[in-house]
């Protein structure tokens, strides 16, 4: 067996596994544990923690001998600085100082596109069956914070991860309410540009509801009102206590405010056709994923047919479209299971 660690390192909260692999089919996880990430001033004591932690509870000496942390920022040359924290991560000085024969940091969202090759049935949901392609491009796409792309090609040593910034492409509205948002974020913000990540992300869920509310479409509720009053308080703060997108969210998928389900109509709508770009680009037959900490959240607004309809509206492409397999990834661990599987490979 091969006793290995996984990480999901963010700004706020920093997830641990360690995990024995038999084989890359049969594993099994030996201990896990959270840490909030500000108490510490590096990962390196965490990680210490953390395995003097997992040998007091398992009760034997545990020595991993591969590590993979997915780093919610870029890495580049096996390097991370996380700017919330100060944070500079470096995988050669982690493998020295943690003794751990071979470390890799990749970004958290191509942890995501590993994760998405150890997910089982229960994992997902499917939107659309599609035809799927064994050895066919995969795609992944995640609204959360920010918005994540990533695809997978298929070579003869299995599936290769690659990241990509598409989530900072142009917004491209697709009718008159689209446009008339683009417009609004330009002026509210004072920016020449507006990137799809500023709609089809948590944040954007907010910004649409504002845009909507600014536009008298319905009248607001004092709930959705507070909620908002408190975040915008508590800009700046490293902790928030109110997540605005969320109580948007959540009155929508209750259906008793008007305000809030047209929001997310949008929002979904913009998701689907940004999610209906990229598989334009790559033709992902072996699946689109969608992860991300939203989708699995409104499911059933993902659900709705909004989110398909503008995923293959696409002229005389959309027959290309509808024949891709689209999943929402509703295990939120998929970013540690796609470090343990990158660590696998090391």
């Amino acid at each position: 067996m091969t006793l290995l660690l996984a990480g999901d390192i963010g700004g706020t909260k920093t997830i641990l596994r360690l995990v024995d692999l038999v084989s890359d089919a049969d594993w099994e996880t030996v201990y896990e544990m959270r840490y909030l990430s500000g108490e510490y001033p590096d990962l390196v004591p965490i990680v210490t923690t953390f395995l003097d932690a997992a040998q007091t509870q398992v009760g034997r000496l545990l020595a991993p001998t591969k590590a993979c942390f997915g780093i919610a920022g870029p890495v580049v040359n096996n390097m991370s600085k996380l700017t919330n924290l100060g944070w500079l991560l470096d995988a050669d000085r982690l493998a020295e100082e943690l003794n751990i024969p071979k470390v890799s940091l990749i970004n958290d969202f191509a942890a995501v596109g590993y994760g998405v090759l150890g997910l089982q049935d229960q994992d997902l949901c499917t939107l659309q069956v599609g035809e799927s392609e064994s050895t066919a491009p995969i795609a992944v796409i995640g609204a959360g914070t920010g918005l994540g792309q990533g695809f997978l090609i298929h070579s003869d040593t299995g599936y290769q991860v690659f990241s990509s910034e598409g989530g900072h492409v142009d917004f491209a509205p697709r009718n008159e309410i689209e446009y008339q948002l683009s417009r609004y974020l330009i002026d509210r913000f004072n920016i020449d540009r507006i990137s799809v990540e500023r709609v089809v992300s948590g944040q954007g869920i907010v910004s649409i509801y504002q845009f909507l509310r600014d536009r008298n479409y319905a009248t607001e509720t004092p709930e959705i009102a507070n909620a908002i009053r408190q975040w915008e308080a508590e800009a700046g703060q490293p902790e928030k206590t109110v997540d605005p997108g969320s109580v948007i969210g959540t009155a929508a998928l209750e259906g008793n405010d008007r305000l809030c389900q047209q929001a997310l109509q949008l929002f979904v709508e913009a998701y689907g056709s940004e999610a209906g770009n990229l598989a334009l680009k790559l033709l992902p037959y072996g699946g689109l994923y969608i992860a991300g900490g939203i989708a699995a959240k409104i499911l059933p607004l993902m659900q709705s047919g909004h989110f398909l309809r503008a995923f293959a509206h696409k002229g005389r492409m959309s027959h290309l479209l509808e024949r891709i397999p689209i999943h929402v990834v509703v295990n939120p661990e998929v970013g540690l299971i796609g470090a343990a599987l990158c660590a696998a490979r090391l």
